[in-house]
């Protein structure tokens, strides 16, 4: 029984002692546009800037920018990512009025980060928004998966219960 603890008590220590660090999410430090701010003419992109690199992928990152009527005005396609900073081309915006920036980024950590900022336009422009399914947008929500803590655990239980069924099974006598 003395070998069984030991073994689990070395397992333990070993798995703890090799796991990384938990990293914290992406926090959004800057946008352009500002957030709440007013505008006489649309920005032709919008970027959004991290306090850590945002992985890439296709289809992983998103960011939208949608009217008080539902209408997307983002240009299809995944955004541009350059270390911690994020952009997205957008076309022309319509009508005067309160516009949100929706986004979904894949933090440095391996979790997703969303969230949304608004912004006025205080005079009309060109454009006609483009409409699209409720799967597409940058906002749809997420599931950030388990903890690491939870596989760190279950880790640690599977081997020492491992170890000791192996030493208990192997000291029969004959």
């Amino acid at each position: 029984m003395k070998r069984a603890l030991v073994a689990f008590l070395f397992a333990g220590a070993a798995v703890l002692a090799t796991a990384a660090p938990a990293a914290a999410h992406n926090a959004l430090i800057s946008s352009d546009p500002k957030d709440k701010t007013s505008l006489e003419v649309g920005p032709s992109t919008v970027t959004l800037t991290f306090d850590q690199d945002v992985q890439g992928g296709q289809g992983i990152n998103a960011i939208s920018v949608i009217d008080s009527s539902g209408g997307h005005y983002e240009v299809e396609g995944d955004p541009t990512i350059k270390d911690t900073a994020v952009s997205q081309k957008i076309n022309a915006l319509g009508k005067a009025g309160q516009y949100k920036i929706g986004y979904r980024i894949l933090s440095a950590d391996g979790h997703p980060v969303s969230g949304e900022l608004t912004f006025t336009l205080t005079k009309d422009g060109t454009g006609t928004p483009r409409q699209v399914a409720a799967s597409d947008t940058a906002d749809s929500g997420s599931s950030d998966g388990l903890p690491i803590w939870v596989w760190i655990v279950g880790a640690v239980v599977l081997l020492g219960g491992g170890v000791f069924f192996a030493l208990r099974g192997g000291g029969t006598k004959a």
